[in-house]
């Protein structure tokens, strides 16, 4: 087996692969290449087995659109997950099962060498949501541009303008930069909240290992005038709630989630931003921002 690390918003991914296998899966993952100590552990590992079949097929849970991927999820009776994983509108490309806790996980692949890798960046930001729920880490949906040493996370539906608007600011607020479009890491601890650029970037490609101090959260909506209101504690929990990756039904891995979140607003402030897809948004949410 080939044994490949990386090193994620400061946890360390483990993949091994056979001999054999040739494939490069994780082009986006090589600025987070890492080389652990022997005393670092691994947040999780996983391992491709092509040959893997489970002796069993868990309780089904359901279908879920990931990001236009296709999840469907089953549970055995030990607790093991399993994953059925496939593209917008393609058959599945991998079968993932993990271990309760998502710290050990083995996946099956199939279909050509696009299908493979799409199934293997998967399994792998599914396996680093949910493993590290419980330690202050939430992988958020949502575009983060960083200005003056902070990063601000601009969150809302698909299509609502999250990249649009980092986009503005690039343009027009001097010394923008974007830390990454569709995947952000978040970890929040007794000492402050940080976001951290990922491996997965949703369709902008920008797999930075980067991190800053959060500044704001900025919910985006689509308006005919630009105004910005700030959330009070129960509207900023609800806005972030939904831009979190969640299983509602695993009760560690939900309420570890929310008691981020909880910790998180009473750290960070949060902003609903109605908005236009032009310069003046820009300028508006940051002097808002900005101020405070």
């Amino acid at each position: 087996m080939k044994t490949l690390h990386y090193r994620v918003a400061e946890r360390i991914i483990r993949f091994c692969l056979p001999d054999d296998d040739r494939q490069d899966y994780l082009p986006s993952f090589e600025p987070f290449l890492y080389e652990p100590s022997a005393s670092e552990q691994p947040l999780f590992t996983l391992t491709v087995d092509d040959s893997f079949y489970p002796t069993d097929k868990g309780d089904t849970i359901g279908q879920f659109d990931c990001g236009g991927a296709d999840f469907g999820v089953y549970r055995r009776s030990n607790g093991d997950y399993q994953f059925l994983i496939s593209p917008p509108g393609g058959s599945y490309c991998g079968l993932l099962q993990t271990d309760a806790l998502f710290t050990t996980a083995v996946v099956a692949l199939r279909g050509n060498d696009w299908a493979r890798a799409f199934a293997v960046n998967n399994s792998m930001m599914l396996l680093f949501a949910f493993a590290a729920a419980d330690q202050g880490v939430l992988l958020f949906h949502a575009s983060v541009t960083e200005q003056e040493g902070r990063g601000y996370l601009f969150l809302g539906k698909s299509g609502t303008g999250k990249s649009t608007h980092s986009q503005q600011w690039l343009k027009y607020i001097p010394g923008s930069e974007l830390m990454n479009d569709d995947n952000p890491v978040v970890v929040v601890s007794p000492s402050g909240a940080t976001v951290f650029g990922s491996p997965w970037s949703g369709k902008t490609p920008c797999y930075r290992n980067v991190s800053a101090p959060i500044g704001a959260f900025v919910r985006i909506k689509q308006e005919p005038e630009n105004h910005i209101t700030r959330d009070d504690t129960l509207q900023a929990f609800a806005s972030l709630l939904p831009s979190v990756s969640s299983m509602k039904w695993d009760d560690r891995v939900y309420d570890g989630i929310c008691d981020s979140i909880t910790a998180l607003v009473e750290q960070v402030p949060c902003y609903a931003l109605g908005c236009r897809p032009d310069r003046e948004a820009a300028e508006v949410c940051w002097k808002e921002v900005r101020r405070n």
